[in-house]
């Protein structure tokens, strides 16, 4: 008998919220339903990462407080730890079926076959071939739509093609299906994610240009974002097509990962830092006022004092506003193993404090250089102490009273600094 109660339980990225949002609208549809306050779930369902270490820590910390709050509960564990460490997940208490990175869409046909016995569904990488479609709201405004899936760069640190799989897409002509779905829920923003979306259509002779151009024909959709997009995939036909077309939000979020050229040739990256620099300086000249984001690892194995200290002033002297800042972490079966100097934990950590100072001191000038300004803010519907909060097209994010009738409405305002928050 399939369960009537879920809790579904997200680590990682959008792309993670995407798909589980995706499988938790099939659950409704066999007529479960999400587990109210008070109410036992029958079924508890953890979508995974796997980036770092402490993704997976994280993981295995949850599911084991699962276990211990709803003991009579089936856990499911899916995902991208799911698919690199099946043995060592069927081996906690409580786990009743692992899944793979693509096996987790079986979720509802293998419903009423978990049993006493931990089943483990893993498929190889090799055999990801399918592209596996999800859009997600959930209790947010802005929608997410995987438009890619999987990756074939294989940089030395990074585990998500063996996560993953290799690069895949979908075809346009469905994707501008999924952004007339979600016009027709009443829908007005849509973010385009995937794990290497540049790489959008490669195989099957599209491209991402191509995408954009059909998606921003599409009625009742007021503003697009796209999301993360490695440097070497940005082409300057993509900025000038967002600096062109006003449904298209000023805003890019772009992995750097180091500052130098040696380590970055240490990560087999397949960009340099002039690169970088150009792509920037092109948003800048087009998109004045486009927020820029930026990933960026600290500690990667091979980075000196001397290669961190070059790396961290071109950062500095980057004209970006946010840097999503990490700690290298070791992954295993990864090429950068390899790389005989280590840098130690507390030389990581302190690393890590200074780009995530830096990362502060950026946002909030950018944020100061937008007071006075007019923009328009999409307001969400998540409430929180009696305020409710939006981004503007250029991702600032703003917080006023709350006001129902304003959810899921596009508002034309003035930036002042009490209207500003900082958290995202």
């Amino acid at each position: 008998m399939t369960p009537a109660a879920y809790q579904f339980h997200t680590l990682g990225c959008k792309l993670n919220f995407s798909e589980s949002s995706y499988l938790a609208s099939q659950l409704r549809e066999l007529g479960m339903h999400p587990a109210q306050a008070g109410e036992s779930p029958q079924l508890c369902i953890v979508n995974t990462c796997t980036v770092t270490d402490a993704a997976d820590t994280k993981g295995r910390q949850l599911i084991h407080r699962l276990h211990r709050e709803h003991p009579d509960a089936k856990i499911i564990v899916m995902g991208c730890y799911a698919q690199l460490k099946p043995a060592e997940i069927a081996g906690f208490e409580g786990v009743s079926l692992v899944l793979g990175s693509n096996d987790k869409f079986d979720l509802p046909a293998l419903l009423e076959e978990i049993g006493l016995d931990v089943q483990v569904r893993v498929s190889d990488t090799k055999t990801m071939t399918p592209f596996k479609a999800s859009c997600s709201k959930e209790d947010r405004t802005r929608h997410f739509l995987k438009i890619q899936d999987g990756c074939d760069c294989f940089c030395t640190y990074c585990a998500i093609p063996f996560a993953r799989g290799r690069s895949r897409s979908g075809s346009i002509a469905s994707l501008v299906n999924e952004a007339q779905w979600v016009a027709a829920q009443g829908g007005k923003e849509i973010i385009l994610t995937g794990v290497n979306i540049g790489d959008f259509g490669r195989h099957q002779g599209e491209t991402l240009l191509e995408l954009v151009e059909a998606l921003a024909k599409v009625p009742g959709i007021e503003r697009y974002r796209i999301s993360s997009i490695e440097p070497d995939l940005l082409s300057d036909e993509l900025i000038d097509f967002v600096a062109e077309n006003p449904k298209f939000a000023p805003h890019f979020h772009i992995p750097l990962q180091a500052g130098s050229d040696e380590v970055l040739r240490l990560m087999h990256r397949r960009y340099d830092t002039s690169l970088f620099a150009d792509k920037i300086a092109r948003i800048r000249q087009r998109l004045p006022q486009a927020f820029v984001g930026v990933d960026v690892m600290a500690g990667m194995r091979g980075e000196t004092e001397a290669l961190f200290d070059q790396s961290y002033h071109f950062i500095e002297a980057l004209p970006v506003c946010q840097l999503h800042v990490f700690p290298y972490s070791e992954r295993a079966g990864t090429a950068a193993l390899r790389i005989e100097h280590c840098v130690t934990p507390k030389e990581k950590r302190l690393r890590t404090d200074l780009l995530l100072a830096l990362s502060d001191k950026k946002k909030q000038d950018f944020y100061q250089s937008q007071v006075g300004q007019s923009h328009q803010v999409l307001w969400e519907s998540a409430r929180k102490k009696g305020t409710m909060a939006g981004f503007t097209e250029n991702y600032v994010r703003v917080r006023c009273a709350y006001d129902a009738a304003r959810t899921n409405t596009l508002e034309t305002i003035v930036l002042t600094e009490d209207l500003l928050s900082y958290e995202i």
